[in-house]
């Protein structure tokens, strides 16, 4: 097997994450990075490094042509309010976004995907070399999760699944069983900010994979910057899944919830 890997990365922390990690285990990492979205270090970080605008697939395909890439990873997210503006589609970026009868989030990716796959690269799963940062199942807190905490989880965790499973989100906010707030393409920061002024310190935050989520892109992530959030509205609650969502910096993360007496809880959907 080759030990070069492909990076199609977005943005947040995880692509220099992945880079890192990748490095360290002896891979040589070739990326190609979306202008206004990667963190401007990840040149540090990969051997090789192509900038990009979204839609320029041709330029992306022969960036990995030249640098003989037969596998890759599309890591970290692209601002879904700037899709609509920082876009420089190519004639072959035209011609795939002509076929597609639908443009919801997972059926963009699984089409872009389908089509590296058809021009020789194949995409693997996000966390293939980092599973490591996968979450734990348990309460990672000292603070546990209260009846009226577990009820909201219960309720959060049911629309979390449906607006998934319509590939709205993958967030809801939920407090003394009303829903607050639901994630749209705004994304999970603003999402709680706004369910967070309606509760008025009342509410849970409820992140899960979406039902039949392909794994090689979009999975649900959170880190220290989402405890940072929650505490600003005072919502005290995080519930995760188990196995399928990615954590960044889980000790500081931990410890800072810890310090603002929060609770963070990742489950299974059997525990449900």
């Amino acid at each position: 097997m080759s030990n070069k890997i492909g990076l199609i990365a977005g943005n947040g922390q995880f692509p220099i994450l992945f880079a890192q990690a990748a490095r360290k285990k002896g891979w040589q990492v070739h990326a190609v990075a979306y202008h206004g979205e990667a963190n401007p270090d990840i040149a540090q970080h990969v051997e090789s490094l192509e900038w990009l605008y979204i839609g320029q697939v041709k330029k992306l395909i022969n960036f990995f042509r030249r640098k003989e890439i037969s596998q890759a990873v599309m890591i970290g997210g692209v601002t879904k309010t700037k899709m609509f503006t920082n876009v420089r589609p190519d004639i072959k970026a035209i011609a795939f976004i002509a076929s597609m009868r639908h443009t919801h989030d997972d059926g963009i990716l699984r089409a872009f995907a389908d089509l590296l796959e058809k021009e020789g690269i194949s995409i693997k799963d996000s966390t293939f070399l980092i599973p490591e940062l996968l979450a734990p199942a348990g309460v990672w807190t000292a603070r546990k999760p209260s009846r009226t905490d577990q009820d909201d989880i219960r309720l959060g965790w049911k629309i979390a699944k449906t607006i998934g499973s319509l590939d709205i989100g993958q967030c809801v906010i939920v407090g003394g069983g009303t829903v607050l707030a639901v994630e749209a393409i705004e994304g999970t920061d603003a999402a709680i900010t706004r369910g967070g002024n309606l509760g008025k310190g009342q509410g849970v935050v409820v992140k899960v994979c979406k039902p039949n989520q392909d794994t090689r892109f979009d999975i649900p992530a959170v880190g220290l910057g989402t405890i940072e959030t929650m505490f600003k509205v005072q919502i005290k609650t995080l519930a995760i899944e188990a196995g399928k969502a990615v954590v960044f910096d889980r000790e500081a993360m931990v410890a800072k919830a810890n310090q603002y007496s929060m609770t963070i809880v990742a489950l299974e959907e059997g525990q449900i």
